[in-house]
């Protein structure tokens, strides 16, 4: 062990004193450096998207995409390219939990040969405010207040439900988050979308508008509200884990990148402007086109260098890639480098997780934390000193250049009368819905403004909420106590499927799987099962009432790495119930029972060892829809896996 200026510790315990019961000494140097470190070590963090985590991984393109663009990671299929990824909430502190009610974030920086390409999408396809004048106010909003920083990651307050009903193009931000949307079961299973609008360019000049998706191979699935709270306290970090975890297992999370394209010419052809981020692109009427994939395959090696230091900004593109005049996105090309200077510095570009892999010279000097050590004497252009270097590079060999747009009109404060339809898409969402999607919607905006306490906001916003469905507003009217609202929602029976996360694959790959065991299990019978799980990608944790071994009845040893105490039903995707012998057979009861009825009533797949029927409680009222039952059942494995792939029952009774 050394200082920070390599001289060697012989003691690193106790601080430096006149005797060991006198006063402490000034010229104890190694204390005075190792406390000032602890006690600055922390930079400011994100004022929003500041609860995140990070992996590494690489984006491989499946085809070229030249007839549109010349972004280097798109040209060739086959062509891969390095990046890394971080996830993040929006609300919350550092310190708050990952399953909050939120909007999630993803930022993917592309390392590639001609710089780093910085895509940020978020989890739904629409965003609170149309102008970027307005994101202060809504994020004051959705945050703890400045008197008491009370509450802590949720939207459930007066405050933020006052800005909602006085600012009426936030509602369709707000319809996703209440819907399942707004409580993914993983970053591993989360559709994101860029929102904003920006250009591709081709070799030819010409441009198209784009707008990117990320799908995850495993599909969008989501928490019920009451998993996401109680998880919340059970495991604050249990998006993290989840990914790290499924990364260290070998599971690699897989996300295709689609892009959905309009020619410049047809900016006025649909019935919402493609410069609107409030607004998304329907699927069926801007066919989404997947051109590649991104593996996310390596875990971060440290959390603050490699999550907290990283730094996006949509400004990071590469040539091919442009900007529309989407308000929105030219507001964030500004806010995001001055928010980097702030909380990381000037020279943030030359951290090891922000460097490009490519080659960067320009004549920046100085400033805090300046990495590279600059020896030439010339710092400006043009030169002659230095033959002008470093010099510019005109585009026909690389250099980037803006696509000239032609621009006219009067220096004004405004916004475009084609952005003031408010309720038209958000109506169009609710009809795309699963009755089950629907359901927990109603649910959620009721928990949330049932938070609220004043009457009047409460009121308010079922009177915005019937423009998108009257029967929703007023159950929701009913539930908070409020006047039912007069009026009528919006008269739009347009529908699109791929609005409703059910229209998305399911796997029993990666779900995990809580086995409730003790001492005199069916030996073959559990092996095997537990070996066909593993066959098909399943996680397991085998829960016992200690930790050590279970013994079945041939002498088979199962290693319990859980506990009832140590673990939770909330925790797992699935229940194998074998049950057996334990030492206090009355507590392991009870412990089963606890966690078979809290799976049953979440809508969990239970499988049911032979030596497990006696856990499961049937009677009139319960159909056992998704309980999958071992005894004379040759084909229990394949029932059970085929149970865990479809993951809820939502028939159960």
């Amino acid at each position: 062990m050394t200082t920070n200026e390599g001289r060697k510790i012989s003691n690193d315990e106790e601080i430096l004193k006149a005797g060991v019961r006198g006063p402490t000494l000034h010229e104890d140097y190694h204390y005075f450096e190792k406390m000032t470190h602890f006690v600055k070590e922390e930079e400011p963090e994100r004022v929003v998207h500041a609860r995140g985590y990070s992996a590494y991984g690489d984006f491989e393109c499946y085809q070229s995409m030249k007839h549109v663009t010349k972004a280097c990671l798109f040209q060739e299929p086959g062509k891969k390219t390095p990046l890394t990824i971080r996830f993040s909430t929006v609300q919350g502190p550092r310190g708050s939990y990952d399953t909050a009610r939120d909007l999630r974030c993803q930022g993917v920086k592309f390392y590639t040969e001609e710089g780093n390409y910085d895509l940020t999408t978020i989890a739904m396809p629409v965003l609170i405010n149309q102008d970027p004048m307005k994101f202060p106010d809504a994020m004051h909003a959705y945050q703890a207040k400045q008197d008491d920083d009370i509450p802590t990651a949720t939207g459930a307050h007066d405050r933020f439900w006052d800005y909602v009903a006085n600012n009426p193009e936030s509602l369709h931000m707000v319809q996703w988050i209440m819907s399942d949307r707004g409580i993914v079961r993983s970053y591993r299973m989360m559709e994101s979308w860029s929102i904003n609008t920006y250009l591709f360019v081709n070799e030819q000049g010409v441009a198209t508008f784009v707008r990117f998706v990320w799908k995850p191979l495993l599909g969008v699935h989501s928490l019920l509200q009451d998993e996401a709270l109680k998880i919340g306290g059970l495991d604050p970090d249990f998006h993290r884990r989840d990914l790290r975890e499924a990364i260290d297992k070998g599971a690699y999370p897989e996300y295709e990148l689609g892009v959905q394209l309009i020619p410049l010419e047809d900016e006025f052809k649909y019935d919402f402007d493609v410069l609107d981020p409030a607004k998304f692109w329907p699927e069926e009427l801007v066919p989404v086109q997947i051109i590649g994939k991104m593996t996310l395959n390596r875990n971060i090696d440290n959390y603050h260098t490699e999550s907290e230091q990283v730094a996006f900004n949509p400004a990071n593109v590469v040539p091919g890639i442009d900007f529309s005049n989407d308000p929105v996105l030219q507001g964030r090309l500004i806010a995001y480098q001055s928010a980097q200077y702030h909380r990381i510095g000037v020279n943030h570009q030359e951290l090891p997780i922000n460097k490009p892999i490519c080659p960067f010279h320009n004549n920046q000097r100085r400033g805090p934390m300046r990495y590279r050590i600059d020896v030439d004497q010339v710092d400006y252009h043009k030169n002659s000193l230095a033959n002008n270097t470093p010099y510019t590079t005109p585009p026909e060999k690389g250099g980037y250049e803006h696509c000239p747009k032609k621009v006219e009109g009067h220096v004004i404060r405004g916004r475009s009368e084609s952005f003031n339809d408010y309720f038209s898409q958000p109506r169009i969402f609710w009809n795309s819905m699963k009755p089950i999607e629907k359901q927990h919607t109603i649910q959620a905006f009721s928990y949330q403004l049932g938070k609220v306490e004043s009457e009047s906001v409460r009121q308010q916003n079922v009177n915005l909420l019937v423009n998108v469905d009257k029967e929703m507003a007023c159950i929701v009217a009913d539930n908070i106590g409020v006047e039912r609202p007069s009026g009528s929602n919006v008269p739009v029976s347009t529908s699109y499927a791929s609005l409703s996360q059910y229209n998305t694959p399911s796997y029993a790959y990666t779900q995990k799987v809580g086995v409730l065991i003790g001492n005199g299990f069916n030996g073959k019978e559990v092996t095997n099962v537990l070996n066909y799980l593993q066959q098909n990608g399943v996680f397991i944790d085998i829960i016992s009432e200690t930790l050590g071994k279970v013994t079945g009845n041939d002498g088979t040893t199962i290693k319990v790495n859980k506990t009832f105490l140590t673990t939770s039903p909330y925790l797992f995707d699935s229940l194998y119930v074998v049950g057996g012998s334990a030492k206090n057979e009355a507590k392991f009861l009870q412990d089963i029972m606890d966690f078979v009825s809290n799976a049953y009533k979440h809508y969990k797949p239970i499988g049911v060892a032979s030596t497990g029927q006696s856990y499961i409680q049937t009677s009139k009222e319960n159909n056992l829809a998704g309980v999958v039952f071992a005894a004379n059942n040759p084909n229990f494995e394949q029932d059970f896996v085929s149970a865990i792939a479809q993951q809820r029952f939502w028939n159960r009774t």
